[in-house]
């Protein structure tokens, strides 16, 4: 992917002279992230359910759950540093990874719910996670690539929008099978059910249209100086190399990254607590029950999917307001508040034992998740080099799936061995570790904000 084209094609421009892009060119940009998460919502409202189904133990289940955040930790940086060190003159920088990832990402959401054995249904998580990945991590560095400072907010903010409308829809799809089209959502013992499997179906089909939509629908600036670019790309050629700037790059964070390291570290031990631990929560909450073969357990499987498809709403609406807070009140507090809301959502779970009023807390849960996926990108896309854009969106995810990994570890141990195996203690303790996130804003430094109130 390394062909060079200089004629007639316009150079990369400097990040305060790129031209404004139009509310419809940012939306076709944004539109794969519809697809992704996609794929992400039926992986996150659904993959504890199949891995029960199969057989999983409770205090298991995080284990089995640290396929998708070491797949983020070893794919991401090094498909942000491939991309940056990639350009073709037809397919671009970003573009190859976003289809590449998709077509993989296809493959096993169509394959993942013909799991017949636990083993097989974990390996397929390592693959659909590595895959989406490959898409996922170029998309954000797509919005620095393409837009102008004054636009980041908001390009960031439209993908946030179809994140969340991706996630609605797939959310709801196992409860729309059952509830409306009389698919069941129950089967023999060690069975995926039926209402499950066409959902991961269609998730495959949505996921390829929609990372295909912006790549054909969507063009990329080649870097500003090619033949010093391609001098640069020489220099680090090689595996060693490429290694070892990858390395010394991670010890070289801004100042602004590190700050937002911390506060993504306590957030996403909240969300991947979430992701794991909500359906057995939700079953012995609010539905009074811990067998995984009955059809109540997989109702409260059902409902947690209207639980998400409600927090994903949520965020896509909020999408849209949250440019005009962080307007008001700058962009960290902004997301101090929403993470904060957030925490306290998770941690009034513990007190709702009534399944329709779940519904609330993930209206909080939303604004957390609207924020999560906006305001640190928007923050740190402009403490960044511009030719190093995609690598550090990569390290970036070492403080997502870092403490993913923690929580798969130790959340399962804890559950066992302090709450008498009653789940929805991990989801306070994510509310609260959400409610420090939120408090640690209080230490990051946001150039733009500064530029704006001096």
């Amino acid at each position: 992917m390394s062909e060079i084209e200089t004629t007639n094609v316009p150079h990369q421009p400097s990040i305060d002279n790129k031209p404004r892009l139009s509310l419809k060119q940012i939306m076709n940009m944004s539109v794969g992230f519809f697809g992704i998460q996609f794929g992400f919502a039926l992986q996150n409202a659904n993959v504890s359910r199949i891995f029960e189904t199969l057989g999983a133990e409770i205090d298991k289940i995080g284990f089995l759950w640290i396929a998708a955040p070491i797949t983020g930790l070893l794919v991401q940086p090094v498909i942000g540093y491939l991309s940056d060190r990639t350009w073709h003159p037809r397919w671009g920088r970003r573009r190859p990874f976003f289809f590449i990832g998709a077509l993989f990402s296809a493959i096993a959401l169509f394959l993942m719910p013909q799991s017949s054995v636990l083993w097989m249904a974990a390996t397929l998580l390592w693959v659909l996670d590595a895959s989406i990945n490959i898409s996922m991590e170029p998309f954000r560095a797509f919005v620095g690539d393409k837009l102008p400072s004054s636009q980041r907010t908001a390009g960031f903010a439209a993908q946030t929008f179809f994140i969340g409308l991706g996630a609605v829809i797939a959310s709801l799809l196992p409860y729309i099978f059952t509830n409306y089209f009389d698919i069941s959502n129950t089967a023999a013992p060690g069975v995926i059910s039926d209402s499950v499997k066409y959902s991961f179906y269609i998730g495959a089909v949505v996921f390829l249209v929609s990372v295909l939509w912006t790549v054909f629908t969507t063009k990329e600036f080649p870097p500003e100086n090619i033949e010093t670019w391609e001098q640069e790309k020489l220099k680090t050629k090689g595996l060693l190399n490429g290694l070892k700037e990858i390395t010394t790059g991670i010890f070289k964070m801004p100042k602004t990254m590190m700050q937002l390291a911390v506060v993504q570290f306590f957030t996403w031990i909240a969300f991947f607590a979430m992701w794991i631990y909500t359906t057995s929560a939700v079953a012995l909450n609010a539905f009074g029950t811990t067998d995984k073969d009955s059809k109540i357990f997989q109702d409260a499987g059902d409902w947690v999917g209207v639980m998400f498809m409600v927090y994903n709403g949520v965020s896509a609406i909020a999408a849209f307001l949250l440019p005009m807070l962080a307007k008001r009140i700058g962009r960290k507090y902004t997301h101090l508040v929403c993470l904060v809301i957030g925490g306290i959502g998770l941690v009034s779970m513990l007190f709702i034992k009534t399944p329709n009023m779940l519904l609330l807390p993930m209206v909080g849960v939303g604004m957390a998740w609207a924020s999560t996926l906006t305001l640190p990108y928007a923050i740190l896309s402009g403490a960044l080099p511009a030719n190093k854009m995609g690598f550090y969106m990569g390290v970036f995810n070492f403080f997502i799936v870092i403490p993913q990994i923690l929580a798969a570890a130790i959340l399962g141990f804890f559950v066992k061995n302090f709450f008498d195996g009653e789940s929805i203690y991990a989801l306070v303790i994510g509310g609260v570790s959400m409610i420090i996130g939120g408090l640690m804003n209080f230490m990051v430094t946001d150039k733009t904000d500064e530029k704006i109130t001096h």
